[in-house]
């Protein structure tokens, strides 16, 4: 399993005697923790965030808690447009296993039933850390592709649409009403701005994933 020395594990559990156990297991393996005594102690951490964290992270959560529960936290967590790159593990005892198995079906990534394996549960988290890696990852492609495309004037992505659409020059400066140099010269930007060297690469850039 690749290792992430900058990923943090965020722990949602109102026993600080399980919590300190989890944060102990995790530095076994390297990983760093951050605990919370509730749901709406890590719903008020969350509240300040602007996006998710930009390192791989992941969430160990406690089924039933004081207050808020967790499957409410978790309720919470799914409508956020960033809940795929934070990975929920929830923590359940035997009465909750029924409830967690309907969160998994719902998007958690899985849960431990209590006593659970201490290193079962810790391959768990490194493989829920690299599935929020892979989230990150993807997420900042996009943002990238989006300031590329930001950046081409509104005549180069005339130029960008039709090439994309297979037309040669002469045609896109028949269609835009333009030279066929001027083409050229927008085609040529266009691929220097999307950093591809042809059509071809270009349309598939542009592909939804």
């Amino acid at each position: 399993m690749t290792q992430y020395p900058d990923a943090k594990v965020f722990l949602v559990d109102d026993d600080a005697g399980v919590r300190e156990a989890l944060a102990w297991l995790l530095r076994t393996r390297r990983l760093l923790s951050e605990g919370f005594d509730s749901a709406d102690a890590f719903l008020d951490e969350i509240a300040r965030w602007d996006d998710a964290p930009d390192v791989p992270c992941c969430l160990l959560l406690d089924v039933r808690m004081p207050g808020t529960s967790g499957l409410a936290l978790f309720e919470h967590l799914l409508t956020l447009p960033w809940k795929a790159a934070l990975p929920v593990i929830f923590l359940s005892g035997h009465a909750d296993v029924p409830t967690a198995v309907d969160a998994v079906k719902r998007g958690a990534f899985d849960f431990c039933e209590k006593p659970f394996s201490d290193n079962a549960l810790v391959d768990r988290v490194e493989q829920a850390l690299h599935l929020s890696a892979q989230v990150q990852a993807q997420r900042q492609a996009q943002r990238n592709m989006q300031q590329r495309l930001d950046s081409l004037t509104e005549r180069e992505r005339d130029v960008m649409r039709l090439v994309v659409e297979g037309l040669p020059n002469k045609l896109v400066a028949d269609q835009l009403n333009i030279s066929v140099r001027t083409v050229e010269v927008h085609r040529a930007r266009v691929f220097d701005k999307m950093g591809v060297k042809s059509a071809v690469e270009l349309a598939n850039v542009l592909r939804p994933a």
